[in-house]
């Protein structure tokens, strides 16, 4: 069975930063999509980020050269570096797995809040 575990989340001032974890059990995700969602209060979920088994990335525009996201196939673990944070980063983060063109596997998120 597969199961995400986010961590990482928190608070934090704007302008700072945080790195979000997830770990990946139950299965083998080398050949996976991976990525980082979030959903903020009153708004639908949206992609943030996303990284292919073959190593291509992809960014939500609105994170930029802000955001940085990795895996370590190793570990079975993704990462989402997060630089420069504004308050409207302010949601919860959810670690996704993408399988096959037609499997979705969801963490069960993780809150981040961006406030002075």
């Amino acid at each position: 069975q597969v199961q995400l575990v986010e961590s990482g989340g928190g608070l934090v001032q704007p302008g700072g930063s945080l790195r979000l974890s997830c770990a990946a059990s139950g299965s083998r995700f080398s050949d996976d999509l991976m990525g980082w969602y979030r959903q903020a209060p009153g708004k639908q979920r949206e992609l943030v980020a996303f990284i292919t088994s073959g190593g291509i990335i992809n960014y939500a525009d609105s994170v930029k050269g802000r955001f940085t996201i990795s895996r370590d196939n190793a570990k079975n673990t993704v990462y989402l570096q997060m630089n420069s944070l504004k308050p409207e980063d302010t949601a919860v983060y959810y670690c996704n797995v993408y399988r096959n063109r037609r499997y979705n596997f969801w963490g069960q998120g993780t809150q981040v809040t961006v406030s002075s």
